[in-house]
């Protein structure tokens, strides 16, 4: 997947040089090392290239990060989380740039992997999409999910992701409209960011010469009256980092209301309001969440041409369910093993250090 913990790495990579350049691996690659991916190549190429401080992207790079590959896009060093990253056989994909002293290491965002975020989706099954409250089937899938080995990988474990204002701040673009920018503002849950999300918010950037676009995000309550009780699977605080991370938005409200109001309108100074070809559920009251926008001339249908929603992700892993249960429990298997390896060299007080693993990318 693409979450907002490869987008906080890559933040904090670019802010150690001038030029990031960020390797994407294929489909097979990510297969062969770590099991089945969430999306496909061609949306992860898509998603990186959106993600405001990637200057560029290598589609295809190889999984094993080598000297040769460093030289051949002229790059001085290579960044990676500190968490450890494994090829099938177990060996540090970053062993040959540490050696030669061209590696540096940034924060691992606390409370947000790609094994977490396909937890959350496993446990929504058929029976738990038809509303139907306990059945022994969900239950016993939640029971299977929760079999991996006793004792949790740091890597992979779940915690809780815990918001704080800095970390909003330094997601966000703090620039303010400037006279003859067109305001636009987009409204939704945007729950697993992922490439429609970011096909329409491209789409709606089009629309003017100096767009200047405001996210609305809805509380987590708000989202479930509309999704359904299972829904959002990101909770507002990251969905709001998300958001901000996307070149193309410049400002988010968070908790926006529904129905958009004359007050946020005339607050933001508005000139456009724009939804894509979703459905859009009427109010609590039955009236149209646009109808303000749509009285004033000012609400554009965006068709970004891609059909992707939260929805299709999540029947994804329902129908590879086993094969990502697998991969979820190998590699917490695998990073237990290395875990114990550098507990034992520790012990025996030999000098060394294991790898470093992606966020699971």
């Amino acid at each position: 997947m693409v979450h907002y913990g490869h987008s906080n790495q890559l933040r904090q990579a670019r802010a150690m040089g001038d030029y990031l350049i960020v390797g994407v691996h294929t489909d097979e690659e990510i297969s062969k090392h770590k099991g089945p991916p969430v999306f496909t190549q061609e949306e992860r190429y898509k998603m990186v290239k959106a993600i405001k401080w990637v200057d560029e992207i290598v589609p295809g790079a190889p999984y094993v990060t080598t000297l040769e590959t460093l030289d051949k896009y002229n790059c001085d060093f290579c960044v990676h989380g500190n968490d450890i990253t494994l090829t099938v056989d177990g060996k540090d994909t970053y062993e040959e740039v540490k050696n030669a002293g061209r590696y540096r290491e940034c924060k691992r965002t606390q409370g947000v992997s790609t094994t977490d975020l396909v937890g959350r989706m496993l446990l929504m099954t058929k029976a738990h999409h038809s509303n139907i409250d306990e059945d022994m089937d969900y239950r016993k899938h939640t029971d299977n999910f929760g079999k991996c080995p006793k004792s949790h990988s740091p890597w992979t474990g779940v915690s809780q992701f815990l918001q704080t204002s800095q970390k909003i701040i330094q997601f966000a673009s703090g620039k303010e409209p400037q006279p003859g920018d067109t305001i636009i503002y987009v409204a939704g849950a945007f729950d697993l960011f992922h490439v429609g999300h970011v096909d329409f918010l491209e789409k709606a950037h089009q629309i003017a010469k100096r767009p200047y676009i405001i996210v609305g995000l809805h509380f987590d309550q708000e989202v479930n009256l509309y999704k359904g009780k299972n829904y959002p699977i990101m909770n507002v605080h990251e969905r709001t980092l998300s958001v901000l991370a996307c070149r193309y938005v410049s400002e988010v409200v968070i908790g926006a209301p529904y129905s958009i109001t004359a007050d946020l309108l005339d607050h933001f100074k508005v000139d456009f309001v724009c939804h894509g070809m979703t459905e859009v559920v009427p109010d609590k009251n039955g009236s149209d969440p646009y109808e303000e926008p749509k009285k004033r001339n000012i609400f554009r249908l965006v068709d970004s041409g891609n059909n992707l929603t939260t929805d299709l992700i999540v029947k994804r892993i329902i129908k590879n369910r086993l094969e990502f249960e697998a991969r979820n429990q190998k590699k917490e298997a695998k990073e237990l093993a290395v875990l114990e390896a550098m507990k034992r060299r520790e012990e025996e007080g030999a000098p060394g250090k294991a790898g470093q693993e992606d966020h699971e990318s």
